[in-house]
């Protein structure tokens, strides 16, 4: 097994190579205007800082977010062009559940939260690293103050609100290697993982005008 994982869902640029026991190599860059721009030469650097060619890849793994729009569908479809190119299975694991994985917390719960822009956060909670007790969902801190009071908290969105997340602790960002960690773990143990499809939770900021102005030729 050779797994490359890769996320775009937060301003992280994140990509790793797992051979199934351990990480063989990585990359993670925090720009969240380049996601485009980085993500390439992230996984040339991280194949060749492992000695491998892409041709080597057996597998891929997609943080499928939530997160903005933009960031998370190039990584999204940069791990679905390469499962074609190379006739390869592409798996999806919530960007949430890899920041949960990486957090060390040894017992729950606890919550995972990042930042959703609009004063927002993105966020679910867990019971353990690999255990989501509710379904990743967008909200204002205030909001679910009550929901979350007392509980620690990892990410970005817990560390921008402190007044809703007192206990806010790192990992600020999610890291493919925590993606490809937890999604080799699931495979070994024959655990489904997600389809490779976005978790956007809200609509782009895109949007078609509802009311055209009727131009009529003279």
């Amino acid at each position: 097994m050779l797994l490359l994982a890769l996320d775009t869902a937060t301003p992280a640029v994140t990509v790793a190579l797992h051979d199934g026991s351990s990480v063989v190599a990585e990359s993670s860059q925090v720009d969240a205007r380049r996601h485009g721009e980085l993500l390439l030469p992230a996984v040339d650097r991280v194949l060749a800082d492992a000695g491998l060619r892409l041709d080597a890849v057996t597998a891929l793994v997609a943080g499928v977010g939530p997160g903005p729009y933009t960031g998370l569908r190039v990584g999204l479809m940069t791990a679905e062009t390469f499962g074609l190119a190379l006739g390869i299975p592409v798996y999806g694991v919530c960007t949430l559940d890899g920041l949960a994985y990486a957090s060390g917390i040894d017992s729950g719960p606890f919550v995972v939260a990042t930042d959703a822009r609009r004063k927002e956060v993105y966020w679910a909670r867990y019971q353990d690293v690999r255990t989501r007790v509710s379904e990743p969902a967008v909200d204002r801190p205030a909001d679910i103050a009550a929901d979350v009071e007392g509980l620690p908290a990892v990410g970005a969105g817990a560390l921008l609100s402190p007044d809703t997340f007192p206990d806010a602790r790192a990992p600020e960002h999610v890291s493919a290697a925590a993606l490809a960690s937890l999604a080799a773990e699931k495979l070994a143990a024959g655990e489904a993982l997600l389809e490779p499809r976005p978790l956007y939770l809200r609509r782009p900021d895109a949007q078609v005008p509802k009311n055209y102005k009727v131009v009529t030729p003279k």
